[in-house]
């Protein structure tokens, strides 16, 4: 009879621990959903912005359609991206390095750094890439904490038994950044107008041409 106790005990104890995991798993599943969502939210948040920063730098560097070009480009190609967190951060990389090529077209005119309209644009980038990386840490960080449990016993098994697969980081690949990172825009001050990650060396931007002076006039006879 004890022995019939102790197993039935057992069994019990094995049920629990199973209802429980496999709530865990569904629950952990849904931050990951809700955490991905935030991620999408603030990355639409800055294709919405591009346009309109590409433009007014545009009505001053008309002549720069090189990087105007660059920027749609992986702008399109990101916004269009999808499919799994490792596809979309494969087409942010272009998209953050050519943004940075644009604020450092942006830093060599004076008086388009003093443009309200600009500064407004450059205020709400800076704070969606702020907001986007709090969300990426708590993607992540959700990810990692599942990610464990999928791959440690005795949890495993119940992932095993109930098709629970590791999920993918969201990480934007350092190689595909170009050599610039997420740019961060400060034009105040007398240092430089654009940092990059740390260690990365921006982009050189040939500055507008200045004409030559004239000549002075001869002197009178």
């Amino acid at each position: 009879m004890p022995y019939l106790i102790a197993i039935v005990v057992i069994v019990v104890l094995i049920v629990v621990f199973a209802i429980g995991s496999f709530n865990r798993f569904v629950s952990q599943k849904q931050l990951i959903k809700d955490a991905w969502s935030n991620i999408d939210t603030e990355l639409r948040r800055r294709y919405d912005l591009i346009p309109n920063l590409v433009e007014s730098v545009r009505g001053y560097a008309s002549h720069e359609k090189e990087v105007f070009e660059e920027v749609t480009k992986a702008r399109a190609m990101a916004s269009g991206a999808t499919g799994s967190p490792a596809s979309q951060a494969a087409a942010e990389g272009p998209l953050v390095a050519a943004l940075g090529r644009l604020m450092l077209v942006a830093e060599a005119y004076p008086d388009l750094k003093a443009n309200q309209n600009f500064l407004a644009l450059q205020t709400e980038l800076s704070n969606t890439e702020d907001r986007l990386q709090t969300a990426r840490r708590f993607y992540n960080a959700n990810v990692r904490d599942y990610n464990r449990r999928v791959q440690s016993f005795p949890s495993s098994i119940i992932a095993n038994m109930k098709g629970f697969k590791t999920e993918e980081f969201f990480e934007i690949d350092e190689a595909l950044r170009g050599d610039a990172g997420v740019p961060k825009v400060n034009f105040a001050g007398e240092g430089p107008a654009v940092s990059f990650g740390a260690g990365a060396t921006p982009p050189a931007v040939t500055p507008p041409a200045v004409p030559p002076a004239a000549p002075p006039p001869p002197p009178a006879q």
